[in-house]
Order: structure tokens, then C-alpha cells, then sequence
């Protein structure tokens, strides 16, 4: 927990608050894109993902690379 408290304490001291509001609305906004990618593309049958050439194993993957990039 101490590493924690400090890690947060330094990154303060380095940023001000206004960049660490951005980085996490930016976190948010990725986080937003993945979990509804995810949800769009799991709700498609079986043959609509063979038809896209995806199978349902990689629709996590698909997710994160679209929210986060490779």
C-alpha cells in the first residue's frame, strides 16, 4: 500500500492536475471504445463472424487492439 501512496504522490508532483485528468479521461474513453467493441462484436452469430473472417476466440483481442493499438 505504501507503494502505492508513493507512486501516486510522486506522479503528482511531476504532473499537474489538469495532465492527470486528461490521462484518465483518456483511459476512460479507451476503456469505453473496448468494452463496446467487445460487446458489438459478441453479439454477432458465429456466421456473421466467419463472414468477417474472425473467430469468437479473438474478440478480446480485436477489442484491445482497437481501443489501445497494437
Amino acid at each position: 500500500m505504501a507503494h502505492i501512496a508513493e507512486n501516486l504522490s510522486g506522479s503528482i508532483g511531476n504532473n499537474t492536475i489538469g495532465t492527470l485528468l486528461a490521462r484518465l479521461s483518456k483511459r476512460f474513453g479507451q476503456r469505453r471504445v473496448y468494452n463496446k467493441t467487445h460487446a458489438e462484436l459478441s453479439q454477432l452469430s458465429t456466421r456473421e463472424l466467419d463472414d468477417l473472417g474472425i473467430s469468437r476466440s479473438m474478440i478480446s483481442r480485436l477489442a484491445y487492439e482497437a481501443a489501445y493499438g497494437k
